[in-house]
């Protein structure tokens, strides 16, 4: 019966079917970020100490967890490069990277707001908030908070 029922045309149907609850059920999956905890974190080629050293990433570096095991993570940085690195070396706290050569902070989700700062390139900045249409509001380390447009950064 179950056979009979994927020929022909509704064998279209099912495999239509299918395919779009994998495609909504991705849609509605969250993209999970963290940021390195860790005054530094050894980023590896597999999960495991053993393996090769790919590079070093400082505290705040901004990464998406793509896969958890037990004590690692398989993560993408800004680069989208996947690498591993060990959940002791992770924290919660969110933080997104400039990818702008320099990116304006500023007092209101608006371009024509009064300028807070202005962060470089690579600087990492605390998620504070998701804002409307396009903007996230920031905290820098040293204690200013402002809002920056999402195109100006990574990790959002």
């Amino acid at each position: 019966m179950v056979a009979g029922w994927f020929s022909g045309r509704h064998s279209r149907l099912a495999r239509l079917a299918l395919l779009l609850s994998f495609c909504f059920s991705g849609a509605a999956l969250a993209l999970d970020y963290r940021s390195v905890g860790a005054e530094s974190a050894t980023l590896y080629d597999s999960p495991s100490v053993q393996g090769k050293r790919l590079f070093v990433a400082d505290k705040y570096y901004p990464v998406e967890i793509i896969v958890n095991l037990d004590q690692w993570a398989k993560v993408r940085d800004v680069t989208g490069i996947l690498v591993w690195i060990e959940k002791k070396n992770l924290s919660s706290v969110r933080t997104v990277l400039v990818t702008a050569a320099r990116a304006d902070v500023r007092q209101a989700a608006d371009p024509k707001a009064p300028l807070v700062f202005q962060a470089e390139r690579d600087v990492a900045l605390e998620l504070v908030e998701h804002g409307t249409a396009g903007w996230l509001k920031v905290r820098h380390r040293d204690g200013q908070v402002g809002f920056v447009l999402s195109s100006q950064v990574w990790g959002s």
